[in-house]
């Protein structure tokens, strides 16, 4: 080969080499898009991330949304855990509402970040019925008449019932959703699942949250859990906060292209 050729040769590779090095990174190092879990909350069920996933799968991702008992933060983190185990790759962890008890309590290797929308962050011996005091944080109406209680068959309880909570369907439009139709209300009353009484009482232990970056939409006319506790709870955990307008405890439902919006930037900064 001549010394010419072997220079054309080299300047070509270099010329690659640069175009590659312009893009900031080369495909085999490039990182790997995290799988999202979207982890649901009381009194609804997997159906009702069905917007957001729709959305985040829309933008190239991988979502995934496991049916989350509602016996328990040990029970049902327990039950996350075994659905990370299963998939390769980096995490990040979303909970609505009481999901966020969940993913507070779930821990995984690879779990990468996490997101609470309109979430329970819930610190170290804390239940989450301690966001819920009137004393510290007025204004939830998750109380009688709104909040009913009913028996329940429980395979999980060693007597093989349980006494679990749910709304009542006649006030579950103006507590939960006041922001969505009449149409789509009626939906998520038929989608409700109730929620074991001591789950809102069974301590948190060691909080995902202290040892991973954290974000949370905060939706300032949620009337099950206080806009002012959320956010005391998201500026504990350390959480990038996006305050989300006008938006109803069903902000997942209301504003799906918001929530995933922030989903999607907590995502590109892990």
């Amino acid at each position: 080969m001549g010394k010419r050729r072997i220079r054309t040769l080299t300047a070509m590779c270099v010329l690659a080499l640069a175009a590659v090095l312009s893009m900031g990174v080369s495909p085999a190092t490039a990182k790997p898009m995290p799988t999202v879990v979207l982890v649901h909350g009381a009194f609804a069920d997997t159906t009702s991330w069905d917007p957001v996933a729709a959305e985040l799968r829309g933008r190239g991702y991988d979502v995934v949304v496991p049916s989350n008992p509602l016996r328990g933060p040990a029970y049902d983190s327990a039950t996350i855990e075994k659905v990370l185990a299963d998939i390769p790759g980096p995490v990040l962890l979303v909970g609505h509402s009481y999901g966020g008890v969940v993913i507070t309590n779930t821990h995984a290797p690879n779990v990468a970040g996490m997101v609470y929308v309109a979430g329970f962050a819930p610190a170290q011996g804390e239940p989450a019925m301690a966001a819920l005091n009137p004393l510290t944080f007025p204004g939830s109406q998750l109380v009688p008449p709104t909040l009913q209680v009913k028996t329940v068959d429980d395979p999980t309880n060693p007597v093989g019932k349980n006494l679990d909570a749910y709304i009542d369907p006649s006030h579950f439009h103006q507590a939960f959703c006041q922001d969505v139709s009449d149409a789509t209300a009626a939906e998520m009353i038929a989608h409700q699942r109730s929620l074991a009484l001591v789950a809102n009482l069974e301590p948190t232990q060691d909080p995902s949250w202290a040892h991973l970056p954290t974000w949370a939409v905060i939706p300032d006319q949620d009337r099950v859990i206080p806009p002012a506790s959320e956010r005391s709870m998201a500026e504990r955990a350390g959480a990038q906060i996006t305050d989300i307008p006008g938006a109803s405890h069903a902000v997942l439902m209301s504003q799906p292209g918001q929530v995933a919006g922030v989903i999607e930037r907590a995502a590109a900064s892990l």
